[in-house]
């Protein structure tokens, strides 16, 4: 009898332990993954967009998103192993740049909360940079011939890149090494885009494509937009221009050149748009 009330005080402890360790909170999860992923390809960067959702549906724990890069296989469809941290943003939107024109990228992203914890990471999506330049005047044939014509890239010395004096030449429109010179209607003088380079094809775009691709000269409007695709030493490289104003002279344009062979990878035409892909394999 003299041991009962140490027993009742042992017994008494387990039961309070067991009680205290009953009410001790679940560790906490990892936020959300952003459930998607977007980009915009620009000159020698990569805008990417990504869902908000990891921050929305959990405010008070969000810190930030991390944002991973790698290099992409565009002819297998499939992204390297070797990830590196691109940077961090409070924000769902981040800019990837100084980026090298015409080498396709893979990115993900991924949501880290207020404790450490990191999410799984988005879908993967890839997306190439390439050059473009905004307001280029090219004068019609006749009326300033020496300066009607346009190419998009000559690559002078064969690297693959494009490198300053090889891109957005404005030439003579004579020429028949450019992808194309404007053309000056004389029964209306309304001006007309024309192809001249031999393995180059054009397509039109207004709010979406019109057609298919074509030798056929194409009339300048303001707005449109207008796809190259240019056949060249067994290759094909893909460029893009957009109107911006038509005189009864010249021809005001943006434009934009894809430098990696068979990649079509461009800034739509129509206003502000989405470029690259989904990956299908997740990390």
């Amino acid at each position: 009898m003299r041991f009962l009330p140490r027993f009742l005080l042992v017994a008494g402890s387990v039961v309070a332990v067991a009680c205290q360790q009953n009410t001790v909170a679940n560790p906490a999860l990892p936020l959300e993954a952003p459930a998607s992923i977007s980009s915009i390809s620009l000159d020698s960067a990569i805008f990417l967009d990504w869902a908000d959702n990891a921050f929305l549906n959990d405010p008070t724990r969000f810190s930030n998103y991390r944002i991973y890069g790698t290099s992409y296989d565009l002819d297998h469809g499939v992204c390297g192993t070797t990830w590196a941290v691109e940077g961090t943003t409070v924000s769902h939107v981040f800019l990837a740049a100084e980026l090298a024109n015409g080498v396709p990228r893979c990115f993900a992203t991924s949501a880290i909360s207020t404790d450490g914890l990191e999410s799984e990471w988005s879908p993967l999506w890839q997306d190439t940079p390439r050059p473009d330049a905004r307001n280029v005047l090219v004068w019609a044939v006749g009326v300033n011939t020496p300066q009607s014509g346009f190419r998009f890239w000559s690559d002078l010395n064969g690297n693959g890149y494009g490198d300053p004096g090889e891109l957005g030449l404005v030439q003579d429109g004579t020429r028949t090494d450019i992808d194309f010179s404007i053309y000056l209607q004389p029964s209306d003088s309304s001006l007309w885009i024309a192809p001249k380079f031999a393995g180059d094809s054009m397509q039109l775009y207004s709010t979406s494509p019109v057609a298919d691709l074509t030798r056929d000269t194409i009339e300048a409007v303001p707005g449109y937009g207008y796809v190259f695709q240019r056949l060249e030493g067994g290759q094909y490289h893909y460029a893009a221009l957009r109107v911006t104003a038509v005189s009864r002279q010249y021809v005001i344009f943006d434009w934009s050149v894809q430098t990696d062979p068979g990649n079509p990878e461009l800034l739509f035409l129509k206003g502000p748009g989405l470029t690259g892909k989904r990956v299908a394999v997740s990390p």
